[in-house]
């Protein structure tokens, strides 16, 4: 027989959007029950080590928004995070059958050779270019139309292989450029726009994070570890959320963990979860909602890490790594150089690479066997390094849905996801797929649909 548990909210999810909302509700003063099926806190945020290596299995490097910084402060947590090294400005580009330096600036956008003398041209007359209409564009027609075809396909398309493992031309300009979109409408120009809100920003008071990328000395692990012990009550983890369903009292919610079947009665409730999780969860209760969350996509990845010993790559490995554009035909998306950006990533001596393939240009790739796997990535590994020994193969993880791919419309369907959940009283989604894909983005829609939820509880 199940026995019966009571929250005020329950949290589904202890990923960093799970935990943020779970500590925001606790600040309100809401008692908050979080469960999530893992062994761990920190959902996709998880480090091992492995041989003497600090391998993270999901996200590498974090940066530090306003929001994610008050939460540090918040929890007596600002000296745990640890920022990269100054390594991490130099980022390549596999192109021509060589590693060519990525701009990281305007100015060095002006002076890179990804571009030529005419695409420079086109790109100076950025703020002559009459304003247009992004709310259906991609990402590639919407930079195409500003900067030039040059700039989208030898700049931004890399980059969007580094983020989202996407398809620019499916990418929606929206919901992945929202701040060049936004200067674009305000000023008519992504460069002046961009440019009067750097000003604005540096002058007004304006809540500020943290410049650079970051991790901690453990590794993400250690983010996850800390936010989940400042909650009054820890995860109860090894525990799936079999069913939920509305009742009079408010949600009604079938788990299963190591202590056996437990039905958790809350007013609120909180899916901190992918997608396609929430969307099996709430076919019960509104079968719209369910549809249209199962409608987003995701790009499969797959990450290698690989330990070099000295004089094993003819290149030398320097700064963040670097980036494979589609017209090299490869699976391998591109590859972090982990022990360069943060100490004690490797043994010393010892190199600690960070390869990722697949993506929406090559998505089988997750389905293949391990030792093919290795052997694909270890010779397109050689294509662009050179490898004069055989690295150790540390860790394979697959995602075969790791990042959310939000098209042309997803601010419409997200839009509609709300419409949606005004209709179901306490029911919250929060993840990667709402406001972006990045740690800080995650965290904040756990915040902010935190803040939702208690504004309507108070009012029942």
């Amino acid at each position: 027989m199940s026995r019966e548990v009571r929250t005020k909210v329950l949290v589904v999810g202890a990923g960093v959007a799970g935990l943020g909302a779970a500590l925001e509700l606790e600040r309100g003063g809401t008692d908050v029950l979080v469960v999530d099926e893992g062994d761990a806190p920190g959902g996709v945020m998880r480090t091992d080590s492995v041989r003497g290596f600090r391998i993270e299995r999901g996200p590498n490097t974090i940066r530090i928004d306003a929001g994610l910084q008050q939460l540090l402060v918040d929890q007596d947590l600002v000296t745990l995070p640890l920022r990269a090294t100054a390594e991490n400005k130099s980022r390549w580009l596999f192109a021509g059958g060589k590693l060519v330096r990525v701009p990281t600036s305007l100015v060095s956008m002006f002076r890179s050779k990804l571009l030529g003398p005419a695409a420079k041209r086109r790109a100076l007359r950025e703020p002559l270019i009459q304003r247009g209409d992004a709310s259906r564009e991609s990402v590639a027609a919407f930079v195409t139309r500003r900067l030039g075809s040059e700039v989208a396909e030898n700049l931004v398309a890399p980059f969007l292989t580094g983020v989202y493992a996407g398809d620019p031309e499916r990418l929606g300009a929206e919901a992945v450029l929202p701040s060049l979109v936004d200067a674009e409408r305000r000023r008519g120009s992504i460069l002046l726009g961009s440019l009067t809100a750097a000003i604005r920003n540096r002058l007004g008071n304006v809540p500020r994070g943290r410049p650079g990328i970051w991790s901690c000395v453990s590794g993400l692990s250690d983010l996850a570890a800390s936010l989940s012990a400042g909650l009054a009550l820890r995860p109860r983890l090894a525990t799936r959320v079999e069913a939920i369903a509305r009742d009079r009292e408010g949600w009604r919610t079938e788990v299963r963990g190591p202590e056996g079947e437990t039905v958790v009665r809350s007013r609120g409730l909180l899916l901190a979860m992918p997608a396609d999780a929430a969307a099996r969860l709430t076919g019960a209760v509104d079968a719209e909602l369910a549809a249209r969350l199962a409608s987003i996509e995701y790009a499969p990845i797959v990450t290698l890490a690989l330990g070099v010993e000295p004089g094993g790559v003819q290149r030398s490995i320097e700064g963040f790594g670097f980036l494979v554009p589609a017209a090299a035909r490869m699976d391998l998306l591109g590859c972090l150089f982990m022990s360069r950006l943060f100490p004690d990533r490797a043994p010393p001596g010892a190199e600690l690479l960070h390869c990722i393939l697949g993506g929406v240009r090559a998505p089988d790739v997750v389905t293949l066997p391990e030792d093919l796997l290795r052997k694909r990535c270890l010779g397109e590994l050689d294509r662009v390094l050179g490898l004069r020994a055989e690295p150790t193969s540390l860790k394979l993880t697959r995602w075969p849905k790791a990042v959310a791919q939000p098209g042309v419309r997803h601010r419409e369907l997200d839009a509609a996801i709300d419409r949606r959940l005004t209709d179901l009283p306490g029911l919250g989604l929060a993840g990667a797929y709402r406001s972006g894909v990045s740690v800080t983005a995650a965290l904040a829609s756990g915040v902010a649909q935190a803040r939702i939820i208690s504004a309507r509880l108070s009012t029942q």
